[in-house]
């Protein structure tokens, strides 16, 4: 039996990389960190979103962003202070990594790390739709 997907639709050509993408993402569906997706209105814009990541306990020197073709990854990685001794150990100090999908265009603005929460904001500039016409060769028949 053949497996199909939305994406195995013979019009939709060349989204291979698009339905690998998705699958990834959706086999990673750890809630930490919580996080926020606005969208923001700057001067009439609202092509502006930011991402919030709730990152409380992390240090600057413990994140991580990367922008890999269209993926923003977010890495966080704390470690254990073991010459603490512990009455109790309920704050456990753990890694995570939250990757998200970026539509194409969009870009990262800056990243700030305020009061336990780090920002990203992202911009998408309007794209102006392209119309190209198609030239078609005739051939003639060759014996």
């Amino acid at each position: 039996m053949t497996h199909v997907t939305p994406f195995s639709n013979p019009f939709l050509l060349g989204f291979e990389t698009v339905e690998k993408t998705l699958q990834r993402i959706g086999k990673a569906d750890d809630a930490y960190p919580a996080y926020n997706i606005e969208r923001l209105h700057k001067n009439d814009d609202v092509n502006h979103i930011r991402i919030t990541l709730a990152v409380a306990g992390f240090k600057v020197n413990n994140l991580n962003i990367l922008l890999d073709d269209n993926q923003l990854i977010i890495h966080g990685k704390q470690t254990n202070n073991h010459n603490r001794q512990y009455l109790y150990h309920g704050i456990a100090a753990r890694q995570f990594q939250r990757t998200f999908v970026l539509a194409e265009g969009m870009h990262v603005t800056n990243a700030e790390l305020k009061n336990g929460l780090l920002s990203i904001n992202l911009h998408q500039p309007k794209l102006k739709k392209q119309i190209k016409q198609i030239p078609i060769k005739v051939r003639s028949r060759e014996s």
